[in-house]
């Protein structure tokens, strides 16, 4: 819905709203928030409330702190959860004193990209992402444990999904918040859940990402459960994806149709995929940003390793799912649901664009299942790997110019050194698996 300052105003005074949380996400994709009594929220509709933008991961040093929020107005929303003082949210960008939007929020780099994109003439990406998550329990205290609720597997139910009657809720209260889910399901692995919305233009299917994630937490915390997007939580077990599902528009025209081409695909397409395939690697570590995202890309776990595409396996980075004309798309499966939403969906639109700038050549499909395949037959295929550790996908990162330029060097600056203290510290701890391995060997 859109909404003006007036009919925000009215509804607030109307539903007996006492708070609204000004919203925003800092560089590594956490969520923030000032909250403000509704006393406030005509100065904050007004562009006019400011914040300390130096307590916040990846933003500005103490001597440039103030910055200010500017709320997106069609983001109003009331949360459901909250009944005895109701509570509202808007969803903001951020802005420097000087009126000019500020180069390290992750909103406005998706917006930056989106912009390119429409001097290109698509109005519009269309994303639809698929965010899993698992369902741990958890102790007396209230603290999380790795015990799963349920040992349930691709598609149970009751009795077997205990997570359902979790997973219903989660699915109403979004209802409640303006989602149309399209589908709920138990995924593969025990405790793992996914919930599939409505495809939306990028900024909403980011900010939408942005409240599943909130929301999949508070109604777990109601039913006694910790939700956790964290890509690889237990051993031996498939791991939590983010796949998007990835279209270009112009106007009301799908760019990436042809119903000529043998796949429905248009040239567009075409190089748009070529463009995501060349820049993969670079990407990595903006789409799989934490240590643990690395230990979810491996063979064995229907989790993407290599750079490839097809139309009809899922083993490779990027698939076509089935549906064409309007809901033709491709869908890219290595993000994962650790990574900041704005950023992934910039820097997969950034190399998409490059592709069709430079009219990039697609690689023929790879219709085998490539997990099967040798490291020779690869190699004669053409199939690089996606990156193995944080450390390497870093290292694509800052060679990449076309990944740079989309995140700029504000963002670029401060992502990589706060990412390089994460490597650093998983490098130099002693892990558990260290000590049962050698302790009594040496």
């Amino acid at each position: 819905m859109s909404y003006t300052k007036e009919d925000i105003l009215r509804i607030a005074k109307e539903e007996n709203v006492r708070f609204i949380r000004l919203q925003f996400t800092d560089l590594l994709g956490t969520i923030k928030n000032v909250e403000i009594p509704i006393s406030q929220l005509p100065k904050a509709l007004d562009n006019k409330m400011m914040f300390d933008g130096s307590s916040i991961e990846g933003y500005v040093r103490i001597e440039e702190s103030d910055m200010y929020l500017y709320p997106d107005l069609d983001t109003w929303m009331i949360f459901p959860w909250v009944s005895e003082v109701r509570v509202a949210r808007l969803i903001c960008d951020v802005y420097m004193p000087d009126g000019t939007p500020f180069a390290g929020d992750p909103r406005g780099i998706l917006k930056r990209c989106l912009k390119e994109a429409e001097e290109m003439g698509f109005t519009s990406m269309n994303v639809g992402p698929e965010p899993e998550f698992f369902l741990f329990k958890t102790d007396e205290k209230g603290n999380p444990t790795t015990e799963l609720n349920d040992q349930g597997g691709y598609f149970d139910l009751a009795p077997t999904d205990l997570g359902e009657n979790c997973r219903r809720d989660i699915v109403l209260t979004l209802e409640e918040m303006g989602f149309e889910i399209e589908a709920s399901h138990h995924e593969v692995a025990p405790g793992q859940h996914e919930i599939d919305f409505k495809y939306a233009d990028a900024i909403k299917a980011a900010d939408q990402i942005q409240t599943f994630k909130l929301v999949v937490k508070t109604i777990a915390r109601k039913h006694g459960l910790i939700a956790t997007f964290m890509p690889k939580p237990l051993f031996g077990m498939n791991g939590s994806g983010m796949h998007c599902n990835l279209s270009l528009f112009k106007g009301d025209q799908n760019a990436f149709v042809d119903v000529n081409d043998p796949l429905g695909l248009s040239a567009t397409a075409r190089y748009y995929m070529a463009g995501i395939l060349k820049h993969a690697r670079a990407f990595a570590a903006i789409t799989n940003p934490t240590v643990n995202s690395y230990k979810r890309l491996v063979p064995g776990y229907e989790a993407p390793c290599y750079v490839a595409w097809s139309a009809s396996n899922r083993s490779p980075m990027i698939r076509i799912p089935a549906s064409r004309g309007l809901s033709t798309r491709i869908e890219v499966r290595n993000p994962d649901p650790a990574a900041n939403p704005y950023l992934a969906l910039a820097v997969m639109l950034r190399a998409g664009l490059d592709g069709i700038k430079r009219e990039l050549s697609l690689p023929a499909p790879i219709d085998r299942n490539i997990y099967v395949m040798t490291e020779e037959e690869r190699i004669e295929e053409g199939i690089p790997s996606l990156p193995a550790s944080l450390k390497e996908a870093l290292s694509e990162l800052i060679r990449s110019e076309v990944i740079s330029e989309a995140l700029g060097d504000h963002a670029l600056a401060y992502f990589y050194e706060l990412k390089e203290i994460e490597w650093d510290m998983y490098r130099t701890q002693v892990h558990q698996w260290e000590r049962d391995q050698y302790i009594t060997m040496y």
